[in-house]
């Protein structure tokens, strides 16, 4: 068993204040976050775009594990993990997770591999925390 840490700091109101997101191994130290690097586009982070790193990784991962219990390596794998945020009545919601992964993995066949895709989609702990609708489209080239 693993634990790690990421924080976050705050100061002011929800529009005019600003945070800074922190991680335990220093990816991020005290980056800055705030109303309009999550709603607005402007420079910044925000917590959807680390979940979506956070998944992308993940998933990848367990790919390459489930991959290499098929007796596959992958040459190169990259995902993307677009999530959806939306306004619900009173408040947002995660409502979807897309992902989207290009792989090349010599030897497999495209019916091999989605399975094993759909199977990492499932497995992965990223996903099986996320309460939330999960997508795929995996292409092997």
């Amino acid at each position: 068993m693993t634990t790690t840490s990421g924080s976050a700091k705050w100061q002011g109101g929800i529009k005019d204040g600003k945070g800074a997101i922190s991680t335990k191994s220093g990816a991020l130290n005290d980056y800055p976050y705030g109303f309009s690097s999550r709603f607005e586009g402007k420079p910044g982070s925000n917590p959807e775009e680390l979940i979506g790193a956070a998944h992308a990784a993940c998933f990848t991962m367990a790919l390459s594990l489930i991959l290499g219990e098929a007796k596959l390596i992958a040459e190169q794998m990259e995902t993307k993990a677009d999530v959806t945020l939306e306004k619900q009545g009173d408040g947002f919601a995660i409502t979807s997770v897309h992902l989207a992964l290009n792989a090349k993995v010599p030897g497999a066949d495209n019916a091999k591999f989605q399975e094993l895709a759909d199977k990492a989609k499932a497995g992965c702990p990223v996903s099986k925390l996320l309460n939330t609708k999960i997508t795929l489209d995996a292409t092997l080239q």
